[in-house]
């Protein structure tokens, strides 16, 4: 499959590029891109909420009430989890949510999702720009001329550059990151993906190798 190549005007190159089986795959998998996702958002989580048990919370131990003869279930500390103020039973401890997903699957399923967004028509191939400060309404007129103003943008270089990060940055719905930062989930999460030529080349290397 070939995708014509665009310039900061929106205007057609006359060069192409190739998008191969390698690249592309003829059937995505939808459980690959599920997994990676999921890894994803599991890692963005801290882990570290947390609530006294019985043991830590500060209270007298004294035994309350007699043990038989008051007609009702025997108890001992305040700090049971059946008063008010006591331990919570099976509360939240810190955890790690990562888990783990192999790199044959984390390129399958980034993969996955670039073949979406060709099929739908939702990713743009763009020549290497820059701006030579920032500007936001460089960035705005950009998007104008890509024709996704009023869509969520990602927008993937092949290296960090802060003119164009600065630029966005006041932008919403449009997100810059470099090909090293990009993740299954900024693909999918994306209704417009415009990637640079080099940018293309670094994708291919890393999902082909």
């Amino acid at each position: 499959m070939k995708l014509k190549v665009l310039n900061k005007e929106g205007k057609e190159t006359g060069r192409t590029v190739e998008l191969n089986e390698g690249l592309i795959p003829k059937e995505p998998s939808d459980h690959a891109i599920y997994l990676d996702v999921k890894l994803y958002l599991a890692s963005q989580r801290q882990g570290t909420h947390k609530a006294k048990e019985r043991g830590e919370v500060r209270a007298s131990t004294r035994k309350i009430k007699r043990q038989k003869g008051t007609g009702t279930a025997r108890a001992g500390s305040i700090a049971s989890p059946i008063f008010r103020g006591g331990g919570r039973t099976f509360g939240p401890r810190p955890r790690d949510y990562a888990f783990k997903v192999n790199k044959k699957v984390k390129k399958l399923a980034r993969r996955s999702a670039l073949a979406y967004k060709v099929k739908e028509r939702q990713l743009t191939v763009i020549e290497d720009f820059t701006f030579e400060a920032p500007r936001t309404r460089e960035m705005v007129q950009l998007k104008d001329n890509l024709k996704i103003s009023d869509k969520k943008s990602l927008i993937v270089l092949p290296a960090s550059d802060e003119n164009l990060l600065l630029s966005s940055r006041n932008l919403p719905k449009t997100d810059v990151i470099t090909v090293g930062e990009l993740t299954t989930y900024h693909l999918m999460n994306a209704s417009a993906v415009v990637i640079s030529e080099k940018a293309l080349e670094v994708l291919k290397e890393n999902l082909q190798n």
